[in-house]
């Protein structure tokens, strides 16, 4: 899906600024920002986001890159239209390592990044998380579920700094008037995942394709939605053109268990890789998945791509990308 959005005629945004831009997701909607007309800039600062994800937008007449940690204070000459908040470790593996950074960038990050909003009158977007509803006693999970969160657990780090980033941009948008998009990004998969990422969908591809056996946590009852790509970034597009401050969720509602995902995978890839079972990690969530009522009826929005079709184009993305490293 390249095409540009049917709001494209009333597209506002002439300059964005997207933090965490070289990551999986930022470097995908920077592609998506340049197609709907807008000048982007892309401020990253490599923790987890790479220059491999963005280096064919390098030499766009529209593109501009700024290495940058968030963190601390960014001038930005001339008018921006719109900030765009993706800077974040996101995987499990990445905030259990980078437990400091991950609560920095979502509390003093996500400050920063509204204060540069509030200079330049810009249209604030947080990229929120699903994990802010923990382990859910709801299911799905509406936007007006408050979460089951343990503050002091391995993955509190994440689910608070998110929680905390949507009551910072809730307070200036009543304090400031800041117009504020707060989006709960649900597990979203496709090309420029990293083979490391530590989630299920990298992992069990990376592991088919070497012919190792497939790691699955607990007995891989669990639940997930995963949502491709290119679905999720259309979904991104809408609602910042939206009038909607959110939160809102962006996800496919599609559920499916781990193990039926491993399978799935292993199908594939055609690999003969077999399962193996490990310990499930201190709150893991046993269900994860979207109402998306909101999006389908603000938005107009919903998930197009199929599990098999997104799971194959990043199946073939990975082959691609492990042979040109000579991984395989």
């Amino acid at each position: 899906m390249k095409n540009r959005t049917d709001q494209s005629k009333r597209w506002k945004f002439k300059k964005v600024l997207v933090s965490g831009g070289a990551g999986f997701l930022g470097s995908h909607l920077c592609e998506r920002l340049l197609m709907e007309g807008s000048s982007v800039i892309c401020v990253d600062n490599f923790l987890t986001g790479s220059p491999d994800n963005i280096a064919h937008l390098f030499g766009h007449p529209r593109f501009q890159f700024i290495k940058h940690d968030v963190t601390q204070d960014l001038f930005i000459r001339g008018s921006v239209d719109a900030v765009l908040h993706f800077a974040s470790p996101a995987s499990p593996f990445d905030y259990a390592h980078l437990p400091i950074q991950t609560l920095k960038v979502g509390a003093m990050g996500t400050h920063k990044m509204l204060g540069l909003a509030r200079a330049k009158t810009a249209t604030f977007l947080l990229a929120s998380t699903s994990e802010i509803y923990g382990d859910p006693d709801v299911h799905p999970q509406p936007e007006s579920y408050w979460g089951n969160v343990n503050p002091v657990g391995p993955r509190g780090v994440y689910d608070e700094a998110k929680r905390f980033g949507e009551a910072m941009a809730m307070a200036y948008h009543r304090v400031h008037g800041i117009p504020v998009r707060i989006v709960r990004i649900f597990n979203t998969y496709g090309p420029r995942m990293r083979a490391q990422d530590g989630r299920a969908i990298p992992n069990f591809i990376t592991q088919a394709l070497r012919s190792k056996s497939i790691t699955v946590f607990g007995d891989g009852a669990q639940t997930r939605s995963f949502c491709y790509i290119d679905d999720l970034i259309e979904g991104l597009v809408r609602f910042l053109s939206s009038s909607h401050n959110g939160p809102m969720n962006i996800g496919n509602p599609s559920e499916m268990t781990v193990k039926q995902l491993a399978r799935l995978i292993l199908r594939l890839s055609r690999s003969k890789s077999t399962l193996v079972f490990k310990p499930l990690p201190v709150d893991d969530p046993r269900v994860r998945q979207p109402d998306i009522t909101l999006a389908r009826k603000v938005l107009g929005w919903e998930p197009r791509v199929t599990p098999q079709e997104g799971l194959l184009r990043t199946i073939l993305w990975f082959q691609a990308d492990l042979a040109s490293r000579k991984v395989l």
